[in-house]
Parts: structure tokens; C-alpha cells; sequence
């Protein structure tokens, strides 16, 4: 009775704490909160701006529109809690959207962790949820949520190939029989990305320009395997030398040059999963194929480019920003099934 009571005032809620972005769903809802992983502070250092509400898409717009100096922190980095008081705060802010009526009970959250997450880093998760307003926390390993929501066959005696490519991290697991047969996770994701591409146009061009540049360029003209009619843009920035604003044209050979080592690590990732699966599991794939999610999923020819790599077919799924948050709904509304795959921080939870 009294657990029916709770979930019916205090929600379950299901959480993609992204590098990048931050996305909550409550099972019957859906997803009911996707917000940039940021926050506004003041560099004298006061903590969250507007009383703790300027997280996200809100600490997006102020920055650069007030005279206060204002900077834009981003909580996370590769993955990991790396400010645990302005993550604090963010989780709070992000949590309060989904509360039900004004109720003042604490929802139990069933987060999203990468595999590559240590003790301390999961211990992390815990108190900042905790503290944040959560009553109990439930952890689920990002691949497996990855593969739930990206609608692959988990509970079944076949295996499933995913990877998620996220801001900070890139997870690739083997799943079958509702469990992670094998997985590999690096610090390699997005971010990484963009850094390759700042780091090109210094170079070459001694252009120095900011992560924001760099992702437009990813996203507008960057490609991992090569198009059919090449892309120019045009990249605002910095002289290295001079320090004068200065503009340069870059092409989408270029942009895919700079993401090469990046997407090779991927592919590494990729390759030492497979090296840990069973060879009976593994010659599932040759049919199953590989499926992608996450943002790092959006660049162009992405899924050529690994499936040439990897000999496997390839595929990116529909709505890859989502798909994490997707499979940690459905582990709620199905949470006996997922109990024995699920780390707690109470085991009364």
C-alpha cells in the first residue's frame, strides 16, 4: 500500500546525467525534463545565479546578456561529477521540475552511469542525488539502458552490439539475456571531438577558437566517413599569434581529418568489446549488426564508417539523444525484472 502511495505523490523518475545534457523522464510521462548539463555562476563565486534556478537552458541564456559577470560552468566532465555543489544544486533545480502537486516527498531516481564509473565516482552520484532530493537511488549501467531503449532484443539467448557515444564518454557493450556480456568504456566522446577540432585549426591556421566553434563546425560540415559532395565553412576566431579576431575557411576533409583519432579510439572501444565476447555470442552479430545512439551518433556517415571498420552492419537508432533515458524509463515500469541488474544505495528502497 504505502509503496503504491508514494509513487503516486513522489514519481519514480529515470535520469540521463549526460556530460553534455541532462535528461529526466517519469514512467507514464515520458520525458518531462532535457536540459543543457550547465549552470550560471558569478565568478566572485556565490554559488548557482537566480537562487539556484539558473541551470540549463536558462544559465544558456543569461550568459553574455547581463553586465554581471557571469560564467557558464558545465558540473561534469568525461562522464564523472568533477564540482559536486554545483552539481548539487543542478540535480535540485532539474528534480523540482518533475515534482507532482507541490508534494514535499523525495522521488526515488533511477539513474544512467557509464561503465568506466569507479566506486568513488558512483559514491558521488549517490550523495549529490541524496542530497539534491532524492529518497533512494538506483544505478543501471548506461549500455544496457542504451540497448533497452534503443528497442534491442536484451532478454533474449542473442547478442546485441551497442554503443553510445556521448559528450564525455563512449560505451560499447554486448548484451544478451538481460545482462552486459561484455563492454568497454573510454573517455572519448563529443567533447574530445570538438578539442580535436580546436586543436587542427591551431595548428594549422594558429586560429584559436572556443568548444561552442568547434561543435557548430562538427555538427554543420563534420563527417566521419567522406561525402559525396565535400562541405566549406567558414570558422571565426582568435589569431594565435597577433591576438586580432580573424576569420579562416575550413572544408569537411579537413574536419574529418581532425576527428580521425577520435573515431579510431571509438573504433579500439569497439573492437576490445568484441575481443571479450564469447565466439558464440559473437557470431550473433555478423546478422544483428551494431547499433549507435547518443549525440556522437549524429555525425555524418558515422554508421559507415564503423560498420566499414568493424565488418559489421550498422546502424544509428531513431532519436539517439534519447535512447539512455528511454531504457531507464522502461527498467522503471518493469523494475522486478531489472531488480538483480541494479546497484542501491538502500536496499530498502
Amino acid at each position: 500500500m504505502l509503496p503504491g502511495i508514494l509513487g503516486r505523490f513522489a514519481p519514480d523518475v529515470a535520469l540521463d546525467l549526460g556530460t553534455a545534457n541532462t535528461l529526466l523522464g517519469v514512467p507514464g510521462e515520458g520525458i518531462v525534463v532535457d536540459e543543457p548539463s550547465i549552470v550560471a555562476v558569478a565568478e566572485t563565486g556565490q554559488g548557482v545565479l537566480a537562487r539556484g534556478s539558473a541551470v540549463g537552458h536558462l544559465a544558456r541564456q543569461m550568459f553574455g546578456r547581463t553586465s554581471t559577470a557571469i560564467q557558464v560552468v558545465r558540473p561534469l566532465a568525461d562522464g564523472a561529477i568533477r564540482d559536486y555543489a554545483l552539481c548539487e544544486s543542478m540535480l535540485r533545480c532539474l528534480l523540482e521540475k518533475v515534482r507532482r502537486g507541490g508534494w514535499s516527498l523525495r522521488p526515488r531516481v533511477l539513474v544512467a552511469v557509464p561503465g568506466s564509473s569507479t566506486p568513488v565516482e558512483k559514491r558521488a552520484v549517490y550523495s549529490s542525488l541524496h542530497r539534491a532530493g532524492a529518497r533512494s537511488v538506483l544505478l543501471v549501467p548506461e549500455a544496457l539502458a542504451a540497448a533497452i531503449g534503443a528497442g534491442l532484443p536484451v532478454a533474449e539467448p542473442v547478442a546485441s552490439l551497442i554503443c553510445d557515444i556521448g559528450g564525455g564518454t563512449t560505451e560499447a557493450a554486448v548484451v544478451s539475456l538481460g545482462d552486459v556480456v561484455a563492454s568497454t568504456s573510454i573517455r572519448v566522446g563529443g567533447d574530445r571531438m570538438d578539442q580535436a577540432v580546436v586543436d587542427h585549426l591551431r595548428r594549422s591556421y594558429s586560429l584559436r577558437i572556443g568548444p561552442a566553434e568547434a561543435e557548430r563546425l562538427r555538427i554543420e560540415i563534420g563527417s566521419a566517413a567522406p561525402l559525396i559532395e565535400e562541405l566549406v565553412d567558414e570558422v571565426r576566431g582568435v589569431d594565435a599569434v597577433s591576438g586580432l579576431p580573424r576569420k579562416a575557411t575550413i572544408t569537411s576533409e579537413e574536419v574529418r581529418q581532425a576527428l580521425a583519432e577520435p573515431l579510431a579510439q571509438i573504433v579500439d572501444c569497439l573492437r576490445a568489446t568484441l575481443d571479450q565476447t564469447p565466439p558464440e555470442l559473437a557470431a550473433d552479430l555478423v546478422d544483428h549488426g551494431l547499433t549507435l545512439c547518443g549525440g556522437g551518433a549524429l555525425l555524418r556517415n558515422i554508421d559507415r564508417f564503423l560498420g566499414d571498420q568493424m565488418g559489421l552492419p550498422t546502424r544509428v537508432v531513431v532519436e539517439p539523444l534519447t535512447t539512455v533515458v528511454r531504457g531507464a524509463l522502461a527498467c522503471l515500469e518493469d523494475l522486478p525484472a531489472w531488480r538483480g541488474v541494479l546497484e542501491s544505495s538502500d536496499h530498502a528502497a
